[in-house]
């Protein structure tokens, strides 16, 4: 039986350097993002379909698979298994039958950030760490801050004034330092990136640290156990930073490698907007990497990414994959958010509409056939986003009546 975790080395992706799993790291000496290597072997050993269905329904049910070695440094705020749902009323409109979800929104912070933070920190706290320090266009902020409140761990967060006010708040009330400022999400990395060095921080913007992304992978462990340790023919995820598209194809990864599945791997579609797509042009262009977005702007702030530094590992992907990268309008995503919560009572946020939006297009295009099974990532809860909701009510005079 393995350790808590089977952690055995880092990794480069790009470069493929190996480095000891110990101390603070950030990325590999060439730039390249680090993905942690875990002893597969002694997992295999252990790991069972059986022994897995009987454990706690949670994110930390693959502990062997995560980085933290010592369980009384988890930090949890109990992150269950989030659900696939079926909408028949909006999979007959979009003619997609076999039409999966997988709804992020029911995790504690009401998004799928809720994976990395608690990953994150989790392990930010095993290395001992003095503090933590993000940039965020909202929910990824908002997430850290009640994972670190969780753990009494100081972190300071940095986002645009343009974005949403909610999960502004949420980091506020959680007791973080928040910095807001005009700019991108670009432009508070690099503020984040300088300040982290001079006070000693620990950077966790995404793909900057090596954990952050082990815990988005949980979705894809998930994914192919809710489906019978199989995997659906398309997944179609709404992307912005694209760790929650990369973390899922390591998991299925290193299923594989477990024999838990096969070679076989969905398709996957990235859906960005007409005002950030820096991926979808890239792909257009039969590019490998993106070159930056020149002002960005969509109502979909978690896709307000303008240079994903993870662009040679999601275009890798799309392209292994025969999957896409296409792009909605802003009017698509508003009108698909209230066609869902019409059709069937279910409040998606603007990032959960796109995907959506995205699922039709490619099937008006023949892209998706009818009866393949699709899987589309809701990354979070409409809750955070009522202020984008028109108020079209009527006030009441019960003197005369409706």
């Amino acid at each position: 039986m393995p350790e808590y975790s089977a952690l055995s080395h880092l990794r480069c992706s790009r470069c493929g350097r190996e480095s000891p799993a110990a101390g603070v790291r950030e990325k590999c000496q060439c730039g390249g993002i680090l993905f942690a290597q875990y002893d597969l072997t002694a997992v295999a050993a252990s790991w069972s379909k059986e022994m897995l269905a009987s454990r706690e329904p949670n994110l930390w049910k693959y502990h062997e698979l995560l980085p933290v070695r010592n369980e009384s440094n988890v930090v949890s705020l109990c992150e269950q298994m989030t659900p696939l749902l079926t909408l028949p009323t909006l999979s007959g409109r979009l003619d997609v039958p076999n039409l999966l979800v997988k709804d992020e929104s029911r995790l504690p912070s009401g998004t799928f950030k809720a994976r990395g933070s608690s990953v994150g920190i989790s392990k930010a706290k095993e290395l001992g760490v003095p503090g933590v320090a993000i940039p965020t266009n909202g929910n990824a902020g908002a997430a850290w801050a009640l994972y670190a409140a969780r753990a009494g761990m100081p972190i300071t967060v940095v986002l645009p004034t343009s974005g949403p006010e909610t999960p502004r708040k949420e980091c506020v009330a959680a007791g973080a330092r928040v910095y807001t400022i005009d700019g991108t999400i670009g432009d508070a990395g690099r503020l984040v990136h300088d300040a982290a060095q001079k006070y000693n921080w620990y950077d966790v913007s995404t793909f900057n640290e090596p954990y952050r992304l082990e815990g988005k992978k949980t979705m894809g462990f998930e994914i192919a156990e809710q489906l019978g340790w199989s995997v659906p023919d398309v997944i179609v995820y709404p992307t912005g930073g694209g760790a929650g598209v990369v973390g899922i194809y390591k998991a299925f990864d290193e299923l594989e490698q477990l024999g838990f599945i096969g070679s076989k791997r969905p398709r996957m579609a990235i859906i960005q907007t007409e005002g950030c797509a820096p991926l979808a042009r890239a792909f257009v262009q039969g590019q490998r990497a993106c070159k930056p977005w020149v002002d960005p702007a969509t109502i979909a702030f978690g896709m307000r990414v303008p240079s994903p530094s993870a662009d040679y590992l999601l275009l890798d992907i799309v392209y292994r994959t025969d999957g896409i990268c296409t792009t909605v309008t802003e009017s698509a995503i508003a009108d698909m958010r209230l066609q869902v919560l019409r059709d069937e009572g279910f409040n998606i946020c603007p990032e959960g509409a796109a995907a959506f939006a995205g699922v039709q297009k490619l099937r008006e295009q023949g892209v998706i056939d009818r009866d393949e099974q699709v899987l589309l990532v809701n990354t979070g809860s409409g809750l955070k986003y009522m202020d984008q909701v028109a108020d079209t009510s009527t006030e009441l005079d019960l003197r005369t009546g409706l």
